[in-house]
């Protein structure tokens, strides 16, 4: 079945980074579990440090999964290559952008 198109789609995103400001869209993909079944975006400021977005965001969102344990060690990637998240660097500083996708698993 061929893709047919309904015509040029010329219209301003509704979702571009300069209607948030000083913030962003991040998605982070937890991967290999059986607890979320589909990637989760949350609005961040792009000036927040990785520990403030583990401890702020993702801690209280990942803890509802009765297998998450913060203290266990995690794999990380960004844009599909593995990623090293510094505790102390910004998201911007870290190479985060506008609705970029991290994904993590736990360690093997």
């Amino acid at each position: 079945m061929s893709i047919t198109s309904l015509g040029e789609y010329d219209f301003p995103s509704r979702s571009r980074q300069e209607l948030y400001g000083d913030d962003q869209l991040v998605t982070l993909w937890f991967q290999d579990t059986m607890w979320w079944c589909s990637p989760v975006m949350f609005r961040a400021p792009r000036a927040m440090t990785w520990a403030d977005f583990w401890a702020q965001m993702i801690v209280p969102l990942a803890e509802e999964d009765p297998d998450f344990d913060a203290a266990t060690a995690r794999t990380w990637t960004l844009h599909g290559a593995p990623f090293e998240p510094q505790d102390g660097m910004t998201l911007t500083e870290l190479g985060i952008r506008h609705k970029d996708v991290i994904g993590t698993r736990v360690a093997a």
